[in-house]
């Protein structure tokens, strides 16, 4: 049934309804659900691919960007990896009921945090229907019910998934309304999400930076932010610049229209003259145009897709087969300069010095920081959590890739023996 905005509560209660029970499913049941959700997957390939043909199709239509539909399509390969990410998370410790930090205090108390569900997760996003499975999957594995909102690009690749994963999980045993699709594209229902604190627990948007700032500003929960990525490489003195190419290339390159994709490459001064021309060759090989400040322009002046760039190329996520180029003359003004421009998501520095990599470690604000790797690693598959729910900027209790341990909350324990606090 296509929700509307006076349905909302009712899928937000059976959601809080189902939390309860899923609270207590076995870790046995979980891994059996998830199992399921893998095998339907694959075998409904065929129907995801014909739904998701029509979003494309719209899409198309509706003029977006080649970048959103990257974002948008499925194939029968995204479908197995979507599907393979399932498996993992099956694979991956129950962290539900997970005992941390005990102590015994002087009065025989014995203290200490169990790692418990959230209750309910609501998550807003746009254009990746991939997302559809990543979240349920995560929060079914920790315990919590969904509410998923997906945007209206995707719309009929969401409502086949739902069905899918309904059917899935309950045929494992899984209670009713632990994932919640809504199925209606009306932009009045995320203000009405927003305001259901007494149901949702926390609320997750991915997406762009309009949608993220008007849930950020209108939600009656607490908010989990991430997802934009204004994403740095600097290519320091001390650099092996034959890895620095190729890892310049690779973060750009791979998939430019995801949030971890590199927009603004430093170089150096010292090996800019060697390092410019080389990487500017391989990015043009690739499709790159190059935005570049006055030396990086002067030492790529009449190359193929070399550009002057402007105030507004700085400090931009460009989704797209383009970069902006900074040449500075220390590794101080580089990491000023990242400290000015980046949304604090990856950046990373390429350098053979021991020192000046641990200082960056140290020194750049950010959720994710690489030294000697590609920015496009940033993700919960790659870093071992089987998936993740965002890329989370924000300084809250979870940064970076947000796996399983990450939505979960805790609560305090302590264990007596008849102790009783004196008067």
């Amino acid at each position: 049934m296509t929700a509307t905005a006076s349905e909302i509560e009712h899928k937000a209660r059976a959601a809080k309804l189902a939390a309860r029970k899923l609270s207590t499913l076995s870790t046995q049941v979980k891994n059996a659900a998830l199992t399921a959700l893998a095998d339907a997957l694959l075998a409904h390939a065929d129907e995801i691919i014909a739904a998701n043909a029509q979003d494309l199709d719209r899409a198309g239509a509706d003029g977006l960007s080649a970048a959103v539909i990257d974002r948008l399509t499925l194939t029968t390969n995204r479908i197995a990896a979507i599907a393979k990410d399932v498996r993992s998370v099956a694979l991956l410790p129950d962290p539900v009921g997970e005992s941390l930090e005990m102590r015994t205090l002087p009065n025989g108390l014995m203290v200490g945090k169990m790692r418990v569900p959230f209750g309910v997760i609501g998550a807003i996003y746009e254009n990746r229907p991939n997302v559809t499975v990543d979240i349920a999957s995560l929060c079914l594995k920790a315990g919590s019910a969904t509410i998923l909102r997906g945007g209206k690009e995707a719309l009929q690749s969401n409502i086949t998934l739902g069905r899918v994963i309904d059917d899935a999980l309950r045929s494992a045993g899984v209670p009713d309304g632990a994932v919640q699709i809504i199925e209606s594209s009306d932009r009045a229902i995320v203000a009405e999400m927003l305001q259901l604190k007494q149901y949702i627990d926390l609320m997750v948007p991915r997406g762009g930076e309009e949608l993220i700032r008007f849930v950020e500003a209108n939600a009656t929960m607490p908010v989990l932010i991430g997802g934009i990525g204004v994403c740095h490489t600097y290519v320091d003195r001390d650099a092996d610049l034959a890895k620095a190419r190729d890892i310049v290339v690779n973060a750009k390159t791979r998939r430019y229209s995801i949030c971890n994709a590199l927009d603004t490459l430093i170089v150096h001064a010292d090996v800019a003259p060697l390092f410019l021309p080389d990487v500017a060759a391989a990015l043009a090989a690739k499709g790159v145009e190059l935005r570049c400040d006055e030396r990086a322009y002067a030492a790529l002046d009449g190359r193929p897709g070399v550009v002057r760039a402007t105030d507004a190329d700085f400090g931009k996520e460009f989704l797209a087969l383009v970069a902006s180029v900074k040449v500075v003359d220390s590794y101080d003004e580089a990491v000023d300069f990242i400290y000015r421009y980046s949304s604090g998501h990856s950046d990373a520095i390429v350098t053979e010095n021991y020192t000046t990599a641990m200082r960056f470690l140290r020194e750049v604000d950010t959720a994710v920081c690489y030294v000697n790797a590609s920015t496009q690693f940033t993700d919960g598959g790659q870093f071992g959590m089987g998936a993740e729910i965002i890329d989370a900027t924000q300084k809250f209790h979870a940064r970076g890739p947000v796996g399983l341990r990450e939505i979960c909350t805790y609560k305090w324990i302590v264990f007596g023996t008849g102790q009783v606090r004196p008067a």
